[in-house]
């Protein structure tokens, strides 16, 4: 009842109509017309199928279906400052920064640039801008320094990547470990509603510690850079994003 109330709803069974207002606003009519369409349980319509009986699987989409868009989400339009599409700079000062302890005794690293095509050498240059506006990079005079190398994303798209094997080889591994899959189930016992927040740009929301921002420094054709935020292949970066 609470529902009807809130969303104005009104039932006219004579003319088999329905009319409520949506959380935006907006006035939704709908119709009741045809005829009632018999339901089967899906072991039935095993059976028929398996005797020989032709079945189908329609998927049905209205062209003029406007499924709308975030913005009109009213939570996202009540918080902007949340959702944002882009990270607009470098993240707040935290309690937590990532942080590379080294093993005693080693030097820095230092390799030279991989070879890359002439599409990748221009991809390069587009991403190192971009870091540099943003303030997640900067020059760089470290005597550390990783090649960098190109992953291809699902949607096609180049990510870079920094190549930092070596780096992680004289880095004291974190062995705190993670949460067990089935602890994680047993805490949701009982729970009803469940939601994800996929961060955007995770890793870029972290940033490095002070003294170890020198360690992640990069090389390119273009110049020597260092990350101000945690970039993507350093050990032990999943355990401080998981803080």
């Amino acid at each position: 009842m609470d529902w009807l109330v809130k969303h104005q709803v009104k039932i006219d069974c004579m003319e088999k109509r329905v009319q409520m207002k949506t959380q935006l606003g907006e006035e939704v009519i709908y119709y009741g017309k045809g005829r009632k369409i018999p339901f089967i349980s899906v072991l039935k319509a095993c059976k028929l199928l398996q005797k020989g009986n032709e079945g189908f699987l329609l998927s049905v989409l209205l062209p003029d279906q406007n499924f709308g868009k975030l913005q009109d989400v009213p939570v996202v339009c009540e918080y902007p400052e949340v959702f944002l599409e882009e990270l607009p700079g470098l993240p707040p000062d935290r309690a937590i920064e990532f942080e590379l302890q080294l093993m005693s005794g080693v030097e820095p690293v230092s390799k030279a640039p991989y070879r890359m095509a002439p599409a990748e050498l221009q991809e390069v240059k587009v991403q190192i801008h971009e870091l540099l506006d943003k303030g997640f990079i900067r020059p760089s005079v470290s005597p550390w320094g990783a090649p960098l190398l190109f992953v291809k994303k699902k949607d096609g798209s180049l990510r870079m990547c920094i190549d930092y094997r070596e780096l992680n080889k004289i880095t004291i591994k974190n062995r705190y470990p993670l949460p067990r899959i089935d602890d994680l189930f047993d805490q949701l016992q009982g729970a009803a509603v469940f939601s994800k927040i996929d961060l955007r740009s995770g890793y870029h929301q972290l940033k490095i510690k002070k003294d170890d921002i020198s360690k992640t420094a990069f090389r390119t054709r273009y110049g020597h850079y260092e990350f101000l935020v945690l970039p993507f292949g350093l050990t032990n970066a999943l355990r401080h994003l998981w803080i």
